[in-house]
């Protein structure tokens, strides 16, 4: 009696599957990408035993403490209230002590000067500020920015400024209504 051979099977189109399956698989599979506050960061400065004198009046202090408790201007306020406070304050107040100073600037872009707030907004957290809560704040900080710059880019050319597409009308906007957030080193503010 002679042994039986037992048939082979064809391999070679398993590691063409295989393959299919493969690509298939790195095609439809979503990566997460990771994703930061988008801030441009301020030049090395040349002389750190200088002192720059910015003025009460124009700078918006904002605190968080460890309990994740917002005080602006030493006043309790709400997470929701936030971004309307930065609009309020950083919009052109002309002759009223209560809000920062305003400046007549030359914008190129335009070919005309315009009114401009010398504000800053400082944000400070304690240490032991929540994350949520420092992304909170800096998204509504964030908002307000954008709200400003989108309303002075409908006032000025008819369109939101994201729908921008000249780099000069993007400068004008941006010499208009710039990003001024002081952001200090986190301390222990505390919190009752």
């Amino acid at each position: 009696m002679a042994k039986r051979q037992a048939p082979e099977i064809n391999a070679g189109s398993m590691a063409d599957i295989a393959f299919l399956l493969l690509i298939f698989f790195l095609v439809t599979t979503t990566m997460d990408v990771d994703t930061g506050i988008t801030r441009k960061l301020p030049p090395p400065v040349e002389n750190p035993e200088e002192n720059v004198k910015v003025k009460d009046r124009n700078v918006l202090k904002v605190l968080v403490n460890s309990r994740d408790m917002l005080m602006v201007n030493g006043k309790r306020m709400e997470l929701s209230q936030l971004k309307d406070k930065a609009i309020d304050f950083m919009s052109i107040h002309r002759d009223n002590p209560d809000y920062p100073e305003v400046e007549q600037k030359m914008i190129p872009e335009l070919g005309k000067e315009v009114w401009v707030s010398k504000g800053i907004i400082s944000l400070k957290n304690d240490r032991g500020t929540s994350y949520d809560m420092y992304i909170a704040v800096q998204d509504a900080l964030a908002a307000a920015f954008n709200d400003m710059r989108n309303q002075t880019a409908r006032e000025f050319f008819g369109v939101n400024y994201n729908q921008l597409v000249n780099k000069k009308k993007i400068d004008a906007v941006n010499k208009i209504i710039p990003i001024r957030i002081s952001e200090a080193e986190p301390e222990n503010i505390g919190g009752k």
